[in-house]
């Protein structure tokens, strides 16, 4: 089973991913690594150079390559914008078990205030951003959930027991979950 998380850039996807992974004892990938490590650059180099849409094309062949693992066991924490394209969500949804982190953009702005690495959340007002990137994406990443889980107010520890409740809820019998 691949388990792929999902949301807004900051809400978690990496550090919960991570998390999530070592306490099942399954591999972690994250997307924007892989891309990153392809590219030979930064996300944020490569996109001022190249522009989005050349960025999005390389992220959505990563995720087709990235779901369509041989193993099929794993955690999978995605970009923020991997919703944007129709063959990502399509591929999530079908492909893997998907958790959408659901954070507000005041806690995420919080959380980034200080991150230069994010291309998307520099300019005048990166907490108008993170709105307008919550009002386009919310529904993408509800269209391609399976789950979805508020980051908020949780601790890293009490969010990892939910969703591996949820987990251990939603299997089929195929894998049995520690959740200690």
């Amino acid at each position: 089973m691949i388990v792929s998380l999902v949301g807004l850039p900051g809400s978690g996807k990496t550090t919960i991913g991570r998390q999530l992974a070592r306490r099942l004892g399954w591999p972690f990938v994250d997307s924007d690594h892989v891309i990153e490590q392809r590219i030979g650059c930064s996300i944020r180099e490569y996109f001022a150079r190249n522009g989005e849409s050349a960025f999005r094309d390389i992220e959505e062949q990563v995720i087709d390559e990235l779901t369509a693992g041989s193993d099929g066991v794993g955690v999978l924490a995605t970009g923020g914008g991997v919703v944007l394209r129709p063959a990502n969500r399509q591929r999530l949804r079908e492909r893997s078990r998907v958790f959408y982190l659901h954070s507000t953009p005041e806690d995420i702005f919080r959380r980034l205030r200080h991150d230069a690495s994010r291309p998307l959340l520099q300019g005048d007002d990166p907490l108008e951003r993170l709105r307008q990137l919550q009002e386009e994406r919310d529904p993408l990443y509800a269209e391609v959930a399976h789950f979805t889980f508020e980051t908020g107010r949780p601790t890293v520890n009490i969010l990892l027991g939910k969703i591996l409740m949820q987990l251990e809820l939603s299997d089929s019998g195929s894998h049995k979950f520690d959740t200690s």
